[in-house]
């Protein structure tokens, strides 16, 4: 146990620090070293030079913090989704937040608002997806997990042709680049200014689900257990689809689409620690932030322009989902 959460925690802070490195600005272990303990220390950092201070303080760091957040985000969001659904093969696109947030987001770029603004739309559009889904699903006289997945699969379609439609009639030239590139995810305008939205979209949902976690066990034991066990099932859900939904669709606002990570991530966490939610959730936050951060890496430095992330997701995670239903997923 001790040594599996040492690996884990040596692979967060590995791959933090490795990304300090990572960029077209060439820097030195101990120089970055430096720089961090001088920070956090004294905070005088008069004897390093302004474009050092840039480049790690200003453009690394707040990076790799909103890359790690997302990561987290998404790979436990899928954690959490496949167990309030009794499905593993559900993720944060099953209610169609994903489609919502790039539907906002292609929105807000049709009409050229600054990017401030399309991360709102992509957020508020997120959030709208999920009260429509849920919205569809009260509608049926019986609703049921079932219901609301389904629900989610045809509010996930509407927002995908609406989507379309807006690729359709955008300036080949101008507007269709920047929708295209968006939809495919990319970290390369965070900005300083995006930390303290994300922490506080991200990162509370984050640490009230991790407090929860244990929780969540008696709901994935199924609907008949978990009420004889004293648990309101439909309130608990109902929380659990709200955390998840505001922390993936800020994720998502902030970041475009980035694929896969909330299916492979929880299957590969589940084989590592088991299907106990009380090591389940931690282990997902560490393996899928530090993956999303690796990815980055790998994003930033194949070719000499930046490519977009969710390519390399999507690329990397769907043959290696296939390879984990081949050997078996660890899923009860």
């Amino acid at each position: 146990m001790k040594i599996r959460n040492l690996i884990l925690l040596l692979l967060c802070v590995g791959s933090i620090f490795i990304s300090l490195f990572i960029g077209s600005y060439k820097v030195s272990p101990g120089e970055v070293v430096d720089l961090l303990w001088t920070w956090l220390t004294s905070g005088d950092l008069s004897r390093f030079s302004l474009l050092l201070q840039t480049a790690i303080l200003d453009i690394r760091l707040p990076r790799i913090t909103v890359v790690f957040l997302v990561g987290m985000t998404l790979s436990v969001s899928g954690v959490v989704y496949q167990a309030a659904f009794q499905n593993p093969l559900v993720s944060d696109h099953v209610l169609g937040v994903s489609n919502g947030a790039a539907f906002g987001a292609a929105l807000a770029l049709l009409f050229g608002f600054e990017m401030i603004a399309v991360q709102v739309f992509a957020f508020i559009f997120g959030i709208l997806s999920v009260l429509i889904t849920w919205g569809i699903s009260r509608t049926y006289a019986k609703s049921s997990n079932l219901t609301l997945v389904l629900s989610g699969i045809i509010t996930g379609g509407f927002f995908s042709a609406l989507v379309s439609f807006i690729k359709s009639v955008a300036d080949p030239l101008d507007k269709m680049p920047a929708i295209v590139f968006w939809l495919m995810g990319s970290f390369a305008r965070v900005s300083k200014s995006d930390l303290l939205y994300s922490l506080l979209l991200m990162g509370l949902p984050l640490l009230v689900l991790f407090l929860i976690r244990w929780r969540i066990n008696v709901l994935a034991m199924g609907e008949e257990d978990a009420k004889a066990l004293g648990m309101n099932t439909t309130q608990f859900r109902f929380v659990l689809i709200i955390l998840c939904t505001v922390a993936t669709a800020c994720a998502v606002s902030v970041s475009g689409v980035v694929a896969w990570v909330g299916l492979v991530i929880p299957h590969i966490a589940r084989i590592m620690v088991g299907p106990d939610h009380k090591d389940l959730v931690p282990a997902s936050l560490a393996l899928g932030g530090s993956y999303l951060l690796i990815m980055d890496d790998l994003a930033k430095s194949i070719t000499t322009s930046e490519i977009s992330i969710g390519i390399l997701t999507s690329l990397i995670g769907a043959p290696f989902f296939a390879y984990l239903l081949r050997k078996g997923t660890g899923w009860k």
